[in-house]
């Protein structure tokens, strides 16, 4: 099988060729997703590169060629190339010496068979050269035509090296696989679950919204379920259905994939998610979600949507619609669910009319009393509809600093 370079810009970019001349065309594969989303017809976004060079002689040979070469993992045979602004991940060809789950030891080798054999999937253990030929020494073509996400090797050694591979296996099933799942990689992987509890929780994190960002992660997610594999990395009571739900929403309107939002939709108890280590911005949605207590139904009157939005913000009042969607279960509601997601696509935020001068010119003194003042009056502008009657405005301003003062 071959690839043809000049359908795939990728492959032929000024900055990739740069590349493969600085290390030499003998000396240089495509490797892993790069290779195996092209077969499929699929985007191609990082593009890693696989050389028997070892790491020194990868800088050297950068370096004179006029390229960047930054030594991200050089212990482990990784160097970054910087080619017109683009990173290449260039890997010398490797073999495990020891491994413990978490990190390995590794050898170097220049048989391409051998760095294949240490790999996670035979869909990932494809490399192709500038010309297009694609090599395959693990079965991983075939594999990759059938959706069977299918281990290198032995599926138990495989996940001893490196337990993330548990969690991987059903993230690439999610994205890539078709039917039911490889009996002998769910095997392994329910026999060695309780050693993701070794994890990082950002490792575990990074997987998870990766599974959450596929298409229909539900088939992969509920095998996680009954493996008891789901539990050891989202512990207590899930709202599966609910998720499951918010995806065939996504699916029938075309909706983009929002990992986030559907974390949330399981509704996960806090110190699950504590353990995950989100960033500020991620907890913080999370958070906001988990304790929303709002009343949003179908057929909210646009008063009262533009109320939430004044109060939420756009963004979080759509993350509410549409987790209050994914529980109402009449098909029939649907147009109403996506009017609300219109409007708050279509609001722009009206601006509050008064400020402190206002309320110092009305009479009230510098102080902590000018806030709350503002406050009182900007409740009821929001509860007037947004009201730009300037009479009522001053009369409603007038009436609180009255009962205040």
């Amino acid at each position: 099988m071959r690839l043809d370079p000049a359908r795939l810009r990728w492959m032929t970019a000024p900055e990739t060729a740069a590349v493969f001349a600085a290390l030499g065309p003998d000396d240089a594969r495509f490797v892993g997703g790069a290779v195996r989303n092209a077969l499929l017809g699929l985007a191609v976004e990082d593009v890693d590169i696989a050389t028997p060079l070892e790491p020194q002689e990868v800088v050297t040979r950068l370096a004179r060629a006029g390229l960047k070469a930054v030594p991200t993992g050089i212990d482990h045979g990784t160097v970054t190339a910087v080619s017109s602004g683009r990173s290449f991940e260039i890997t010398t060809l490797r073999r495990d010496i020891e491994t413990d789950g978490r990190h390995a030891v590794v050898g170097f080798t220049r048989d391409w068979s051998e760095d294949a054999r240490r790999r996670d999937f035979t869909m990932n253990a494809l490399y192709a050269d500038a010309a297009g030929e694609v090599f395959d020494y693990t079965g991983g073509i075939d594999d990759l035509k059938a959706g069977h996400v299918r281990f290198v090797g032995h599926a138990a050694e495989r996940i001893a090296e490196d337990r993330l591979r548990i969690l991987r296996l059903f993230r690439f099933h999610a994205w890539y696989g078709r039917g039911e799942m490889d009996a002998d990689a769910l095997n392994a992987a329910k026999a060695q679950k309780a050693s993701l509890a070794l994890l990082s929780g950002e490792r575990i994190r990074k997987e998870l919204l990766r599974l959450f960002e596929a298409a229909d992660p539900m088939p992969a997610l509920r095998m996680m379920a009954a493996t008891g594999i789901l539990a050891e990395v989202l512990p207590g009571s899930l709202r599966v259905e609910r998720l499951a739900r918010l995806v065939e929403i996504d699916r029938d309107n075309f909706f983009d994939a929002d990992a986030l939002l559907r974390l949330a939709a399981l509704d996960p108890p806090r110190e699950a998610l504590e353990r995950l280590k989100f960033s500020n911005l991620q907890k913080t949605r999370l958070e906001d979600l988990h304790g929303a207590q709002e009343r949003i139904v179908s057929y909210l009157a646009i008063k009262d949507v533009r109320r939430l939005l004044y109060r939420l913000g756009a963004d979080a009042f759509m993350d509410r619609v549409r987790l209050k969607w994914a529980e109402d279960l009449k098909e029939s509601n649907a147009v109403q669910w996506r009017a609300l997601l219109a409007m708050a696509q279509a609001w722009r935020r009206p601006r509050f009319p008064l400020t402190g001068d206002n309320v110092k010119n009305a009479g009230v003194p510098e102080g902590p009393l000018v806030g709350r003042i503002l406050a009182e009056v900007e409740e009821w502008w929001i509860e007037s509809d947004f009201t730009d009657d300037e009479f009522s405005l001053a009369e409603r301003l007038k009436a609180v600093v009255q009962a205040l003062v």
